[in-house]
């Protein structure tokens, strides 16, 4: 698998319009979380996976991608800060 660990800091009020960008359903997707943080509610980490680098590659070259990155953009008081990798490890428990 392949993905990316993201840093964001929303506007005031966003986080409904921001879970519903990572509700999108995308070619190759494995999973996506989004965790707000205790230390401050506008603050969050995203985690997302797809199957492999050439899908994760594939979605952020796309024009659909593009698009839902300028409309997430808009709910953030700065550009998001990327860290993309390939996954070693995954185990869930339950979930």
């Amino acid at each position: 698998m392949y993905g990316t660990v993201a840093y964001l800091q929303t506007q005031p009020g966003a986080e409904a319009n921001l879970l519903e960008q990572f509700r999108a359903k995308l070619p190759g997707l494995v999973t996506s979380y989004l965790f707000r943080m205790d230390a401050a509610s506008n603050t969050y980490y995203a985690v997302v996976m797809f199957e492999n680098k050439t899908a994760y590659v594939a979605n952020a070259n796309s024009p659909e991608q593009h698009t839902r990155y300028e409309a997430m953009r808009k709910l953030l008081t700065a550009e998001p800060e990327w860290h993309d990798g390939e996954v070693i490890h995954n185990m869930a428990y339950g979930l």
